[in-house]
C-alpha cells in the first residue's frame, strides 16, 4: 500500500495540498509530516492552523521535530558556530527540517511505495527539480499538486478556515526571523519583533558572521539599524505585500521627500 506523505509546513500551499491528497486518495495511508518549531519564532496562529486543518482532514499531525522544537533557528546556529552548512542550505533548515525529516523517512517508511507532497508552485521550478532529484536519488516519488493538478480548494477560508493571521504582513508560514529571508522581510522584524531582532544581533556577534550578505560583503544588523529606524519615522509600513522592487524604490522616494521637508536629517540617507 502506498503510503502519502504530505510536508505539511504550517504554511497555506500546504495546507491546500494536505486537502487535495486528503480529497483525492483518502485519508487512510495519508501523513501530514510537520518539524515543530519554537513558539517563540513559529506564531502560535500557525500552530492554530496546523491543527485546524488537520483536525478538518481528520487526521492528527506527525512530528519529526528537533529537541522537542526547544530551539529556535538562532539557537542551532550558534551553537554550530555557522549560518550555513557546507553546500550553501541555511544550517538552521538542516538541523531543524531536514536532518528530522531523513531521519524520519529513514526509520519510519524505506522508499519503497512511498509519494511525498510539497506545496511548491508552477512559480517555483527550481525547487520543484531540486527537491524531485535529491529524493529520486533517495528511491522516493515527489508529487507538486499545486503546479501540476487542478486543486480544488484554492483558499482555506472556503472550508471555513483563516490562513495564519502572519499572512497579514508576511508571504510566507516560515519562522519569524527567517534566515533565507531578505531586507524586507528583516524590516518587518526590526519594527514588529524587537525581541528577535536583538537575539539576531546576539547570533551575529556569537558566530562573528553576518546573516546577510552584499555585492561588498558582509551586511550586519546592526548597521541597517540606522536605515531601519529612518523608515520606521517616515511610516514605510512593515510589509512582504509590496514587491521587492517598488518595497525599496518608495523607501527612496518616500525619505527623499522627508529630507527635502526637513523632518529627516539627510545622514538617514544611504
Amino acid at each position: 500500500m502506498t503510503k502519502h506523505i504530505v510536508c505539511y509546513s504550517g504554511g497555506h500551499s500546504s495546507a491546500l495540498v494536505a486537502l487535495h491528497v486528503a480529497e483525492t486518495r483518502g485519508t487512510q495511508d495519508l501523513i501530514l509530516l510537520n518539524h515543530d518549531i519554537s513558539a517563540w519564532v513559529e506564531h502560535e496562529d500557525i500552530k492554530r492552523f496546523k491543527r485546524e486543518v488537520a483536525e478538518y482532514i481528520g487526521l492528527p499531525v506527525t512530528y519529526a521535530t528537533y529537541m522537542d522544537a526547544q530551539y529556535d533557528q538562532f539557537d542551532v546556529c550558534v551553537k554550530a558556530q555557522a549560518f550555513k552548512v557546507e553546500n550553501g542550505q541555511e544550517l538552521c533548515t538542516n538541523r531543524l527540517k531536514t536532518r528530522p525529516f531523513m531521519a524520519y523517512l529513514e526509520s519510519e517508511h524505506p522508499a519503497k511505495d512511498v509519494v511525498i507532497y510539497y506545496g511548491f508552485d508552477l512559480n517555483e521550478q527550481k525547487r520543484i527539480t531540486r527537491r524531485a532529484g535529491i529524493l529520486g536519488q533517495l528511491g522516493y516519488k515527489t508529487a507538486f499538486p499545486l503546479a501540476t493538478s487542478n486543486v480544488r480548494v484554492r483558499a482555506t477560508e472556503d472550508i471555513g478556515i483563516a490562513r495564519p493571521m502572519t499572512y497579514g504582513a508576511f508571504k510566507h508560514g516560515n519562522c519569524v526571523g527567517c534566515l533565507k529571508a531578505g531586507w524586507q522581510h528583516w524590516y518587518i522584524v526590526y519594527c514588529t519583533r524587537p525581541d528577535i531582532w536583538e537575539k539576531a544581533k546576539w547570533a551575529e556577534d556569537e558566530i562573528g558572521h553576518a546573516i546577510h550578505h552584499d555585492e561588498n560583503g558582509p551586511v550586519y544588523l546592526i548597521d541597517m539599524e540606522p536605515k531601519f529606524e529612518a523608515m520606521k519615522r517616515a511610516g514605510i509600513p512593515a510589509t512582504e505585500h509590496i514587491s521587492h522592487q517598488r518595497f525599496w524604490a518608495g523607501v527612496q522616494k518616500v525619505i527623499e521627500i522627508k529630507v527635502q521637508a526637513n523632518l529627516l536629517p539627510c545622514e538617514c540617507i544611504f
